[in-house]
Order: C-alpha cells, then structure tokens, then sequence
C-alpha cells in the first residue's frame, strides 16, 4: 500500500483524546463522562512489551526514575513525563559498550494481538519506542545533540544507526500483526520553525523515516507520526515518504495554508491548541478553534481526526466543548 488512504465523505470525523498522566490518574470520574458521551473511534492492541532491565523509579511520580535506555529524567510535578537530567553518553567514552535495551522487543508478547484486533470494529492502532531524535536527546543532552549535528560527528552517525536497527526491527514486529495502524513520533519544532536546519533533517532523518513507512506499508499499516512545534518546513516531506496520518501543532503554523496544500494527500491528526485556547479559553472561544480547523482542513470531506489532547488543568467544559462541536454543522 502506497500513498495517503482516499478522501471520502463521512458522517463525522473519527474521535480520538489523549490524555496526560495526570489527567488519567486524578479525574478518572470525568474522564468516564466524558468517554460515555464521546466514545473513542480508536484503542490500543492488547500487546505487552519485555520488562526493561535498566528501569528504576516510577515514571510520572515527583524525583527521578531510570527508563529502559538507561536516561535518567527528573519529575517536578506528579503526573507529567518530565525531563531528562542525566543522559547516559553525554560522554562518548560509554558509546562502544552501549547496547539498546532489545529485551523490551525479544520478551514482547503479542499473542494476543491478532484477537484484542478481532474483537473490535474500532480501529487498532499500536504505540511505539520510535522516536530517533528525541532519544538522541535524552542519549546525548539536547545541547551536545545539537553540537554533534553541527558537525557531524562519526560517533552520532554510529549511534543514529544503532537506534534506527533497533526502531526497524520494533516496526517489523508491528507490521506482522493485526493491527490497523502503527503510530511513531519526533518533536521537531519550535514555536516558529524546526530545530535544525530542513536540509540537515532531510540529509539524516527523512531516509530512516522513509524506511519506517516502507516497512509499515508493506505490511498493510497505516502510518500515523506525531510532532511537537512548527514543522511546516517538514510537511511536504513527511506526506512524500508516505505519512498517512499526521498530528502537529497546527495553531503554531498557518492553519489554512495547511488545509490548501495538503487537504486530501495526508489525513490531519487533529489537533487543538493545547497552549492557549484548551487551558485558558472559554467553551466558546474553543469551540470556534475547531470551526476553524474544519473550515481549513474538513470542509465536511473528511480528512481529518477529531483528535484532542487533554492538559493537566484543562477544564472539562473546553474538552466538552471540542468533541461536541465537531459533531455540529459546520458553520
């Protein structure tokens, strides 16, 4: 399967809300309102990864815990993923006896992925470790990272490489199951352009992007990708390698410059600004951000996922307010 999936006339848009750790853990109450009303169009796989060797501390509690590839991330406020403040190479002296944690995908059980898929008519779609630029970050420390991309360092090429045989090999597994889509990710952007330069992201990036989408493909998935910021320097690559469905910040960018280029080459993965309108607006100020992505992007073609995430401290009335309007006439 090659190409983004046809645009055909629907009756709504596919609903789809993420919520942040602390959402989940402290307003389960409102999360099952809001769930009985707006049902999710999507679910996860019943799918379990190995157990990572390196893990010490729990992820989104306030101190600091070790995930599998030995980075160790600092937790100012329960419930949020935090930061990572100790890079395991920020020294390249530890590169040569560096290994990725290959347990979490040789002790994977999948076993029952092919039923949890067969048991459901929503559509499946698996999360995934994928995320080669932001795990050279928490490898390395964003500001050696950026260092080493200036100049091009041997040992970050041998490093890029190591992670993308792991991330291919994650994505085969994937690829050989039932699932309807695979999702990866990379936060790319600032408030008002990429990280780094376009030329040196489709020199060292684009082609280990490009192979994950030809592996997904070839098993029949559609490839959805998450980024963080303003990549609208990125989008025309993105849809060219085969990015079938793609969740950016889209009130960092020209929303309807978007919708002009690319409405019917690449499904819109949401979203809502999560920046100002979801934490700060009113339910009507809300309501009219998402006339305007579907002014832009919909058209009442489709195209686009109702998708939604919902912050720490984001009332319920705006999240409310997102899944309801999407349902109404378009005005």
């Amino acid at each position: 399967m090659a190409g983004p999936p046809p645009v055909f006339p629907v009756d709504r848009a596919p609903r789809d809300l993420w919520a942040l750790p602390g959402t989940v853990m402290d307003r389960q109450e409102e999360m099952r309102r809001l769930q009985a009303r707006f049902p999710s169009d999507f679910q996860g796989p019943n799918a379990r990864y190995g157990a990572g060797r390196r893990c010490r501390g729990r992820a989104n509690d306030v101190g600091a815990y070790t995930d599998a590839w030995s980075c160790t991330w600092h937790v100012a406020e329960r419930g949020v993923v935090g930061e990572v403040k100790e890079p395991p190479l920020a020294d390249w002296g530890g590169l040569a006896s560096y290994r990725p944690p290959f347990e979490l995908l040789d002790e994977a059980d999948f076993s029952q992925v092919e039923a949890s898929c067969a048991a459901t008519d929503k559509f499946v779609r698996a999360g995934t470790e994928t995320r080669p630029f932001e795990r050279l970050q928490f490898l390395r420390g964003s500001e050696a990272l950026f260092a080493d991309l200036a100049y091009g360092t041997r040992q970050l090429r041998e490093l890029l490489a190591m992670l993308h045989d792991f991330y291919c090999r994650e994505l085969r597994l994937w690829a050989a199951t039932a699932v309807d889509g695979v999702s990866f990710m990379d936060d790319w952007g600032t408030q008002t352009s990429l990280l780094i330069d376009p030329e040196t992201w489709r020199a060292l990036f684009k082609p280990l992007y490009r192979e994950y989408c030809e592996i997904l493909h070839a098993g029949g998935k559609y490839v959805f990708f998450h980024s963080d910021g303003h990549i609208e320097a990125i989008y025309p690559d993105l849809v060219e390698i085969g990015v079938d469905a793609l969740n950016s910040q889209l009130f960092c960018m020209d929303i309807e410059k978007l919708g002009e280029e690319f409405r019917g080459k690449v499904t819109f993965w949401g979203e809502i600004d999560r920046q100002q309108l979801l934490p700060f607006g009113t339910p009507e100020q809300v309501r009219e951000g998402v006339r305007r992505v579907r002014r832009a992007l919909d058209r009442g073609q489709g195209g686009v996922i109702a998708e939604c995430e919902w912050g720490i401290g984001v009332p319920y009335a705006n999240v409310e307010a997102v899944f309801d309007e999407w349902e109404q006439p378009l005005t």
